[in-house]
C-alpha cells in the first residue's frame, strides 16, 4: 500500500476520477487505468474485464503482467473464479492468500493476493477491475474501498467512452451507407449492381452468410440473384412468397430477426450450421421487390442495431435496384426501336422513287433530307402514260414514324389515283387527285395530321404541263430568262371536307426550269435564329438555273447548309428540280 494519508488519497482519486472522465477513446482509456491505479496502490499484475452480455462471460479488454496468449483467450463465466464471483454478486472481492481460496483460478503464475472490484453502472455491473499481488495480505480494505471508488469513475468513463465510440461508428456506418448509395446509384447493370451490393454490405455488417432474392415477375416467388457463403455450401432454393422466414419478411414487408433459427417453424434450411437469421425487406413505395437474407453459425448473431443500419441500406439498394431494372427494360425497348427505326429507315428509302430515265428531253433530280430518322416528306415520279410525267411533292405536319407513316398513306393515295388515267383521262387531273386524296384523309379522321401536296403533269406531246396547289411552298418557274413563283393557293390535305383545287397551266419550251421544295428548305434556322426564306431559294435557282438539275438540287442544300452552319436541321428537307432540255 501507498504511504498517502486518507486525505492524500481522496485528493488525488478525485483528481483521478477527472482525468479518467475526460478520456472518450476506449483504447485509451483502458491503457490509463492501470497508470492511475498505480498512484493509489501497488500491484503486480493488473486487468479489465468487461461484461459480454450475450454469451455471459467476461474477457480481458486490457491488461498488464498478463501473457499476451493468456489476455487474447481468457474468457471467465460470470460466477466462475474470483472475477466471476464479484461480478456475479456485485460487490468487490479480497483475498490476502489466493492458496487457501477453492474458487481462485489462475491467471498469472507466483501471484498471492488478489482484489477484484466489479465496475457497476446505473445498477448492472458491466466488468471489473482485477489487481494481483506476489505477497500475502498485500492488499487491505483501505485499498478496496479506494478502488470501488475508483471503480465508480471508470465505469462512468467507460460506458461514455463506448457511447461516444458508438456514435463514432454510427456516423461512420451513415457516412459509408452514404458512399454506397452513391456507388449504387451509378451502376445500371443488374447483376453488377447485386454483386456490388453483396460486397459493399461488408462494409457495415460483416456476414457470414448473405443473399440477395427478388421478387418474380408474377409476384409469387422469391429468387436467388446473388449468394456469398464462406462454407460454400449454401442452397437457397426458389422460396414462394410467404413461405419461409424470407417469404415472410417478403409478404408482410417487415425485417424479421431470429437469434435461434431451430426455435422458429417458419425457418427453411438452407446452410446446414445456420443458427441465427436476419431478413430485411427490399422496398420501394411499400412495394416489396426482395429481401437480404443473413444467416450466421452463432445463436444470437444479429442485433437490432443491425436491423436499423441494414434496413437503410436496403432502401438505398431497392431504389438502386429499381433503377436497374428499369434502365435494362429501357435499353431493351431502345435497342428493339433503333432496330426497328433503322428497318423503317430502310423501307422509307425503299419507298423513293427512282428517277425516270426513259423520258427524253427532261433531266430530272431530287434529294430528301430528314429531320430525324425517319421523315414526313415525300416525292414520287409517276409515268401513267409513256408521254407524261407526274411529279409529287409533299410535307406531313410534324416529323417522325407517325410522320412518316401518314406520308406514305398519303403518297399511295396520289400513286394509286394518279394511274386511274390510263383508263379515265377525262377525269383524272391534278385538281381531281388532290380533291379526291383530300377526301380520303379526311375521313380517317386523323385531325392532328395534315399533308400539304404539289403536284403536276408534264405533257411532253402536248407540251404543257398542269399543276395544283395543296398548300406546298409555291413552286418556282424559270422560263425565258424569268424567274417567278407559281401562285396556286391550296388548304392542306385532309384538313377539310369537300376541298376544291384550282389549276395552272404553262407551256414547256427548252431551257425551262421547274423546282419544288417542301417549307423545311426555307423555315431552315441558324444559330441566331434567322429563316433561310424564300429570296434566297430564288437567288441560287437564279444562280443555277443554267446547270443541271442535280447540281441545282445541290445547289440548294449546300446553300442551306451554309447558312444553317452547325444548328441541327428544324424539319425535314425536299428539293426536286424538273429541267426541259428538248
Amino acid at each position: 500500500m501507498a504511504s498517502a494519508t486518507s486525505a492524500d488519497q481522496l485528493t488525488i482519486l478525485f483528481a483521478l476520477g477527472r482525468e479518467m472522465t475526460s478520456v472518450l477513446d476506449l483504447d485509451e482509456l483502458l491503457q490509463k487505468i492501470p497508470q492511475l491505479i498505480a498512484r493509489l496502490t501497488q500491484f503486480r499484475a493488473f486487468a479489465v474485464y468487461l461484461l459480454d452480455a450475450k454469451r455471459d462471460d467476461l474477457r480481458i479488454a486490457y491488461s498488464v503482467g498478463y501473457s499476451d496468449e493468456v489476455a487474447r483467450t481468457r474468457r471467465v463465466k460470470v460466477g466462475e473464479g474470483l472475477v466471476g464471483a464479484a461480478v456475479a454478486e456485485g460487490q468487490p472481492i479480497l483475498v490476502n492468500d489466493v492458496r487457501n481460496d477453492p474458487r481462485y483460478v489462475e491467471a498469472v503464475p507466483g501471484s498471492v493476493a488478489e482484489l477484484v472490484v466489479p465496475l457497476r453502472r446505473k445498477g448492472r455491473v458491466i466488468g471489473a477491475l482485477n489487481l494481483l499481488g506476489d505477497t500475502p495480505g498485500q492488499f487491505t480494505e483501505a485499498d478496496e474501498a479506494i478502488l470501488r471508488q475508483f471503480g465508480a469513475y471508470v465505469a462512468v468513463a467507460i460506458e461514455n467512452a463506448r457511447l461516444f465510440e458508438h456514435e463514432r461508428e454510427y456516423t461512420s456506418t451513415l457516412e459509408t451507407l452514404t458512399e454506397i448509395a452513391r456507388e449504387c446509384g451509378a451502376i445500371l447493370n443488374l447483376d453488377e449492381l447485386l454483386r456490388r451490393i453483396a460486397s459493399l454490405t461488408r462494409r457495415v455488417i460483416d456476414y457470414r452468410t448473405f443473399a440477395i432474392l427478388l421478387v418474380d415477375d408474377e409476384a409469387e416467388y422469391l429468387d436467388v440473384k446473388v449468394s456469398v457463403s464462406e462454407s460454400g455450401k449454401m442452397r437457397i432454393p426458389r422460396v414462394k412468397i410467404g413461405e419461409g422466414l424470407v417469404g415472410y419478411a417478403a409478404l408482410h414487408k417487415e425485417p424479421i430477426l431470429v437469434p435461434d433459427v431451430a426455435a422458429d417453424p417458419r425457418y427453411l434450411k438452407a446452410v446446414d450450421d445456420t443458427r441465427s437469421e436476419l431478413v430485411i425487406p427490399l422496398l420501394v413505395k411499400e412495394r416489396c421487390i426482395g429481401v437480404f437474407d443473413l444467416e450466421s453459425p452463432e445463436i444470437d448473431a444479429f442485433t437490432r442495431s443491425h436491423v436499423e443500419i441494414l434496413t437503410l441500406l436496403a432502401s438505398q439498394a431497392a431504389v438502386a435496384i429499381e433503377n436497374a431494372r428499369l434502365y435494362e427494360t429501357i435499353r431493351a425497348n431502345e435497342i428493339r426501336l433503333e432496330r426497328e427505326l433503322r428497318f423503317a429507315e430502310r423501307v422509307q428509302a425503299a419507298f423513293l422513287p427512282e428517277l425516270p430515265t426513259r423520258l427524253k428531253g427532261v433531266d430530272v433530280a431530287a434529294r430528301l433530307a430528314p429531320a430525324r430518322e425517319l421523315g414526313g416528306d415525300l416525292y414520287d415520279f409517276l409515268t401513267p402514260e409513256p408521254h407524261c410525267l407526274v411529279v409529287a411533292v409533299g410535307d406531313v405536319s410534324g416529323k417522325g414514324v407517325a410522320a412518316a407513316l401518314y406520308g406514305a398513306f398519303a403518297g399511295e393515295l396520289v400513286r394509286s389515283r394518279t394511274f386511274r388515267r390510263r383508263y379515265t383521262p377525262e377525269r383524272v387531273t391534278p385538281a381531281g387527285v388532290l380533291a379526291s386524296t383530300n377526301t380520303i384523309l379526311h375521313e380517317r379522321q386523323l385531325e392532328e395530321y395534315y399533308c400539304t401536296l404539289g403536284y403536276a403533269v408534264f405533257d411532253f406531246k402536248r407540251r404543257t404541263v398542269t399543276m395544283a396547289n395543296a398548300g406546298l411552298p409555291y413552286p418556282i418557274r424559270s422560263s425565258g430568262g424569268e424567274l417567278s413563283h407559281v401562285q396556286l393557293p391550296g388548304v392542306p390535305l385532309g384538313v377539310f371536307a369537300g376541298s376544291t383545287y384550282d389549276e395552272a397551266v404553262f407551256s414547256l419550251a427548252p431551257g425551262d426550269v421547274f423546282v419544288f421544295c417542301t417549307d423545311g428548305v426555307s423555315d431552315a434556322t441558324n444559330a441566331l435564329h434567322a429563316e433561310f426564306g424564300v429570296e434566297r431559294v430564288l437567288k441560287v435557282v437564279e444562280a443555277t438555273a443554267g446547270k443541271s438539275a442535280q447540281e441545282l438540287v445541290d445547289g440548294i442544300f449546300s446553300a442551306v447548309q451554309q447558312f444553317r452552319g452547325d444548328t441541327a436541321p428544324n424539319d425535314d428537307m425536299t428539293a426536286v428540280v424538273i429541267k426541259i432540255t428538248g
